[in-house]
């Protein structure tokens, strides 16, 4: 797996990189709340290791954060260096999944993390494969023909559900509320910001073998247009 640690101890962030490397995981390092979010906007982890102290935040305004713009599919584990009650149900309460107080040990890190591993993929979803276009909902990765394409977020959700739902009418009502929520601050001129974007980033006018139509009034289509040989 591809692991996204927040730790700010330089000696701790060596460790877990030691440790999770040795199990064949691989790892990024972040040592604030701030870098941790930029690099979660721009790469996709597998799985978050989030210490609850940091010097500009604390564990919580991560999960806040992850909960929020990455959804519940990603597993994550807090370390803490604190084991009160108050504490342990907050971080859980707050979405982690599950938690290792500090100095972790390594055998049981490890074995917490290859145990939110396994839960995962016992969830996991289908690759999705359509024609050139291989969509893995579970790793959050498009590709056309192969090659990975660079998709924001909500770019990602977006192209997800559309090819889940070929053929099907889809008003810019529900689509804002299936892919921003129901609370969000944001129009549906934002569906249409998606949608232009996402025309040009995966070819969606007809050449790729998907075209996505607007219906006057309603929303967008998405079909399978048939190529000539």
């Amino acid at each position: 797996m591809h692991i996204g640690i927040a730790e700010d101890d330089p000696d701790q962030q060596d460790l877990l990189r030691l440790w999770l490397e040795s199990a064949q995981h691989s790892v990024a390092a972040y040592g604030t709340v701030a870098q941790y979010i930029e690099a979660l906007k721009r790469e996709r982890f597998d799985m978050l290791l989030i210490d609850w102290m940091l010097p500009d935040g604390t564990g919580a305004d991560l999960l806040q954060w992850a909960r929020g713009n990455l959804g519940w599919e990603t597993p994550i584990l807090v370390l803490t260096a604190r084991d009160d009650e108050e504490t342990v149900v907050e971080a859980l309460q707050a979405g982690a999944d599950d938690y290792v107080v500090k100095p972790p040990k390594p055998a049981e890190l490890l074995a917490r993390v290859a145990a939110l591993g396994r839960r995962v993929r016992s969830n996991a979803l289908p690759v999705l494969r359509l024609g050139a276009f291989e969509i893995d909902i579970q790793r959050q990765r498009l590709s056309i023909d192969g090659d990975p394409v660079v998709l924001t977020q909500k770019e990602f959700d977006l192209s997800a559900y559309l090819f889940q739902n070929p053929g099907k009418l889809l008003s810019r009502d529900h689509l804002l509320n299936k892919i921003w929520g129901l609370n969000a601050e944001v129009d549906t001129r934002t569906v249409d910001t998606h949608v232009s974007r996402l025309r040009k980033k995966l070819g969606l006018d007809g050449s790729k073998g998907w075209k996505l139509v607007p219906v006057y009034g309603v929303g967008y289509r998405f079909e399978r247009i048939e190529i000539a040989a």
